[in-house]
C-alpha cells in the first residue's frame, strides 16, 4: 500500500493515461478529415466508442470548443450537447499550447454531480494546426477497482481547528464534568475491553462524558456509552471476552498507559486541555482534540515518549 496520498493519484492517473493516450490519438488522425461531416464523424465514434475501456461519452469539438457532434454513448446517441461551449469546463484549461493530449482532474460533472474526469486530445490537420478536439468522459465509479488503497501515514500530524475558538482559549476554563471526577473507574474500564472483549478503537469524550466504541466482530458500527455505562464495570458483560487481536501493533500492557496520559493531558492547564482522545490498537494511532479546538494525530509509541512538556510548548 501506499502511504502517499498524491503519488497514490498519481500512479492511477498514469493507468488511466496509458489506457487511453494511444487509443485517443489514432482516432483524432481518422476525425481530421471529417470535422466537416457531422454524420461521418459520429459513425466513427460509434464504431470506436467501444475500443475505449470504461468511456461514458464521446464527442469531437471544434478549434473554438463548439460541440459538433452528439455524445456518443454505449446505448447510442445523446442530442442535448450539439452545438454546446465546453471551452469553460475544467477539463479545456491548459490544452492549449501545452500537450496534445490531457487526463483532467477530477471533477463533479453537471449533470448528473458525480465525480468524473474527460481525456482531451487535440485534433491537427495535415499542415499540424489545431482544427479541433475530441473529447471523451468517464465516471469515476464505472472505472475498474484499483489493487492497492491508500495507506494512511502514521506520522505526527496537527490540524488546526476553528480559529473563533482558538482566540478564546485564554478566556474559558475547564469545567470538571462527571468523568473528570470518575477516571479511577473509567480507564479500568476502557482498558479491559480493549485487551479483552474485543474493542480495536475506543475514544474518551472527556467534557461530554461518554465513550465511542468500535468492536472487532463489528467494524462498520460503532457504541455510544454514556456516563453510566462507561463507569459500570457490567458494560464489560454485553461484550463477548476476545482474545487480543492478533494485528494489534500497540502491546496490550501499554493501553492503559496511553489513557493514563489521556488524564494527564485533561488536567494539566485549566484553558488548554485534553477534551477528547482516541486509541486504535491496530494502526496504533493516537488522536487528540484540545479545548483550543486542535487535533493531533500520533502513534501511539512516539505519543508514549512525549513529555507533558511537550503539548504545553516548553520541549520537544
Amino acid at each position: 500500500m501506499s502511504s502517499n496520498l498524491k503519488e497514490t493519484i498519481r500512479i492511477q492517473r498514469e493507468k488511466l493515461t496509458a489506457m487511453l493516450a494511444a487509443e485517443m490519438h489514432e482516432l483524432a488522425i481518422k476525425c481530421a478529415p471529417q470535422l466537416d461531416e457531422r454524420e461521418a464523424l459520429e459513425v466513427l465514434l460509434s464504431k470506436t466508442l467501444p475500443k475505449l475501456s470504461y468511456c461514458k461519452h464521446l464527442y469531437v469539438l471544434n478549434a473554438d470548443g463548439m460541440q459538433l457532434t452528439d455524445n456518443i454513448t454505449q446505448s447510442g446517441k445523446e442530442g442535448t450537447h450539439l452545438g454546446r461551449n465546453r471551452m469553460d469546463r475544467p477539463y479545456m484549461q491548459g490544452i492549449i499550447g501545452t500537450t496534445d493530449f490531457k487526463l483532467s482532474d477530477a471533477y463533479i460533472s453537471r449533470n448528473k454531480k458525480r465525480p468524473s474526469f474527460t481525456a482531451i486530445q487535440v485534433v491537427r490537420n495535415d499542415e499540424g494546426e489545431r482544427s479541433g478536439f475530441l473529447g471523451a468522459d468517464f465516471d469515476l465509479r464505472e472505472l475498474p477497482g484499483i489493487k492497492e488503497a491508500y495507506q494512511e501515514p502514521d506520522k505526527w500530524r496537527q490540524i488546526k481547528g476553528d480559529p473563533a475558538i482558538r482566540s478564546v482559549v485564554f478566556h474559558q476554563q475547564r469545567v470538571e464534568s462527571q468523568m473528570d471526577k470518575h477516571l479511577d473507574e473509567v480507564i479500568p474500564i476502557m482498558n479491559e475491553l480493549i485487551t479483552e472483549h474485543g474493542i480495536f478503537h475506543g475514544k474518551l469524550h472527556f467534557s461530554s462524558s461518554r465513550a465511542t466504541i468500535w468492536l472487532v466482530d463489528d467494524p462498520f458500527n460503532y457504541r455510544i456509552l454514556n456516563f453510566d455505562e462507561i463507569i459500570d464495570p457490567d458494560i464489560c458483560l454485553a461484550y463477548p471476552r476476545r482474545e487480543y487481536h492478533e494485528k494489534a501493533i500497540v502491546p496490550a500492557d501499554k493501553v492503559v498507559s496511553v489513557f493514563e496520559i489521556f488524564r494527564s493531558l485533561r488536567f494539566a492547564d485549566e484553558n488548554v486541555y485534553l477534551r477528547a482522545g482516541s486509541l486504535n490498537v491496530i494502526n496504533g494511532m493516537v488522536g487528540l482534540n484540545f479545548s483550543c479546538d486542535g487535533s493531533h494525530y500520533m502513534r501511539f509509541d512516539e505519543f508514549l515518549e512525549k513529555s507533558l512538556d511537550f503539548w504545553f510548548g516548553t520541549s520537544t
